[in-house]
């Protein structure tokens, strides 16, 4: 019996890698290709830094093809050959023979749970910083024009940006009170530097500003200059104009540069949220309905895509004994099925999104299909 287990472990391996690396491949392929306008004279070795950290990500998107492509390939030539009918004879069950296909793909799942919760998110970050900053150039002029938290009830607006000196230029910072919200700090800057988590201004005033006093003004009887004055001084409870205009101010800020390009400087942002941001926001009481709710579709979503790879090594088995003759037959057959799941798999996360209340049915949706559509394929086997 051992030796049937690691003669069917070495039918399922050359596929699985052949189909990663098959599959990684023509994504990297067309993430180069869509950006290949911006890579001329880019060092070769830049280049291959970018590609690499998509890797993880693209990798936890590519596992699925490659098991379906193991299980098809190798059974099929199994089948097709014989070998099942002569296991089987010998007294061998075929969940039996099958289970080091479980096995692999259980595997593979534990990988792809890694990478997807705790590797692929901080890479996903660093992609887009080498892309915007050291690729393109363009860096925080992606920004330019909009307004983007930052974290802890900072925001940041800037009227423009330097590549050359990665400088920004016409600085406005807001950080609002959660307490009194009525109650706000402005900040404007000349220009400054924004590098990991810490900005650095230069030629700026600081207000904090009371709003709910503001309203006071209209109120205050003409003529009173004494009276004025004081709601003026609630209104500005603090002013900051610094004696030189090359003083520097320091502010922390909640994201970091690279995160801040990573969520806002390409139209979709980034899937930078692992095992920690995630597991924060749900244990979070101050959390919003809409944040947890959001949270709770991206855990099971990166949750239910790599445990796909054992419900297409279920699903795929009776395709690979009923169809997988050729290599062709069976790259073919395990495209089909791949895309079958994938396009299911987005149908369930927009039932998800349509179910705001319980997003796990649509999460998992593809998986449960799949793997009742695969038990019921084997009993008829």
């Amino acid at each position: 019996m051992t030796r049937l287990t690691r003669y069917v472990t070495a039918e399922l391996i050359p596929p699985l890698l052949a189909g990663t690396l098959l599959f990684t491949s023509i994504l990297s392929f067309g993430y180069f290709f869509v950006s290949s306008q911006w890579l001329s004279g880019v060092p070769v070795g830049l280049i291959g830094q970018w590609i690499a950290y998509q890797l993880p990500d693209t990798l936890v998107k590519v596992f699925p093809m490659a098991v379906v492509l193991m299980t098809v390939v190798a059974f099929g030539r199994m089948s097709t050959e014989r070998e099942l009918i002569a296991v089987q004879s010998g007294g061998v069950s075929l969940g039996r023979a099958a289970r080091p296909v479980a096995v692999v793909a259980l595997l593979v799942t534990l990988l792809s749970v890694w990478l997807s919760l705790w590797v692929a998110p901080r890479a996903n970050v660093e992609t887009r910083s080498v892309y915007w900053d050291a690729l393109t150039g363009a860096g925080l002029g992606q920004l330019v024009g909009k307004t983007v938290d930052l974290g802890g009830n900072l925001t940041l607006a800037m009227g423009g940006y330097d590549p050359a000196t990665r400088r920004m230029t016409g600085v406005r910072l807001e950080k609002w009170s959660p307490d009194t919200p009525r109650t706000g700090t402005l900040i404007f800057a000349g220009s400054g530097t924004f590098e990991d988590s810490r900005m650095v201004l230069t030629d700026y005033t600081v207000f904090t500003v009371d709003y709910a006093a503001a309203a006071a003004l209209s109120r205050v009887p003409e003529g009173d200059p004494a009276a004025f004055r004081t709601a003026v001084q609630a209104t500005f409870p603090n002013v900051i104009i610094p004696e030189k205009a090359t003083d520097p101010l320091t502010v922390d800020t909640g994201l970091s540069r690279k995160q801040t390009l990573a969520q806002y400087a390409d139209a979709i942002g980034a899937d930078a949220q692992g095992w920690n941001e995630l597991s924060s926001t749900l244990r979070d009481p101050a959390t919003t309905p809409a944040d947890r709710q959001d949270a709770r579709l991206t855990l099971n979503r990166k949750l239910a895509l790599p445990f796909g790879n054992v419900v297409l090594a279920l699903a795929a088995l009776p395709f690979a004994l009923r169809y997988g003759r050729t290599l062709g037959v069976s790259l073919g057959i395990a495209l089909m099925i791949a895309v079958a799941y994938y396009l299911l798999f987005f149908v369930g996360l927009t039932v998800a999104g349509a179910l705001p209340t319980l997003p796990e049915v649509g999460a998992w949706l593809a998986n449960v299909i799949f793997a009742a559509a695969g038990l019921l394929l084997l009993r008829r086997t």
